[in-house]
């Protein structure tokens, strides 16, 4: 059985139960990637194992008539085969998209003292949360 890292816990500890982010980890100077963050290479798929679902890149769902009921078909079948996917025809101006990146960056640019005040035990709306996406520790630990 492989030996599981000591600092792996620490390392968790930091970027997810202290909400410092991998950000945080990185501004610490790190100069090597911590070895929770790396696939073994057994387990790592070779270019020629990615399967495309015979459509050769990530699916682009046109979107302009929410009411079709191939939309949310295709969301579904995109997320669950995928994990990710491209719509278009949203309606949402290409400026809109760049201000919300633009904030997103900003957001994760403050320290993780003025972050933490959206953290959702400390929000003060139920609207507004940070939040991780995933559970690593079920995963990892």
């Amino acid at each position: 059985m492989p030996q599981r890292d000591p600092n792996s816990e620490k390392t968790f500890d930091f970027v997810v139960n202290k909400g410092n982010g991998v950000k945080g980890l990185v501004d610490t100077g790190i100069e090597t990637v911590p070895e929770l963050y790396i696939v073994p290479v057994e387990e790592r798929f070779e270019p020629n194992e990615i399967s495309t679902h015979g459509q050769g890149s990530i699916p682009v769902i046109d979107v302009s008539d929410w009411d079709d009921p191939k939309v949310t078909e295709s969301i579904c079948e995109a997320a669950g085969k995928w994990g990710c996917f491209q719509i278009i025809n949203h309606g949402v101006p290409s400026e809109v998209l760049d201000a919300v990146k633009e904030s997103a960056h900003r957001f994760f640019g403050l320290p993780k003292e003025e972050r933490s005040k959206y953290w959702p035990e400390n929000s003060p709306t139920d609207t507004v949360v940070l939040k991780t996406s995933f559970a690593p520790q079920a995963d990892c630990f």
